[in-house]
């Protein structure tokens, strides 16, 4: 059985399971000093990781969320989103945000079925930040596509 709680004082977040979803360190690093870090254990191991941040306003962005590659395709990146947000929903947000690579079509569509729409498009986002060159899907990451979900 899934159990999903908070990481108490940022103490050992999983960085393999972060930097499988945001491949840059320093982006992670950046996020994480604001952010409220959840990890998803399964019998005693961490098999997924979820941060939200407070931008204010009553708007909380999912900055990081990544299930462990063994364990994709069992519905546990979808438990960990709605659990996400839920806590997003319970701190008063009125507003959830996510984004994504604009290649990313598996987390294109995991969000939508959630509920979430695309608002905006970051052109470039992963050229100009500090990432290597990257490709999913055969098409070059370059683009963040912004998305949000009224709670």
């Amino acid at each position: 059985m899934t159990k999903i709680y908070q990481l108490p004082d940022k103490g050992g977040p999983p960085f393999r399971l972060l930097l499988d979803a945001d491949p840059s360190w320093y982006m992670v690093e950046q996020y994480l000093v604001a952010g409220e870090i959840y990890v998803m254990d399964l019998d005693e191991e961490t098999i997924g990781v979820v941060v939200l941040v407070d931008l204010g306003k009553a708007v909380w962005e999912i900055k990081n969320i990544a299930v462990a590659e063994d364990y994709q395709g069992q519905g546990l990146g979808k438990k960990l989103l709605a659990f996400a947000v839920e806590t997003a929903r319970d701190k008063g947000a009125k507003t959830l945000r996510i984004g994504t690579g604009n290649s990313s079509f598996v987390q294109l569509a995991l969000y939508q079925k959630a509920g979430f729409r695309i608002v905006d498009v970051d052109r470039d986002f992963f050229t100009r930040n500090p990432y290597d060159p990257m490709e999913e899907n055969g098409i070059p990451v370059t683009d963040m596509v912004i998305m949000e979900m009224s709670l």
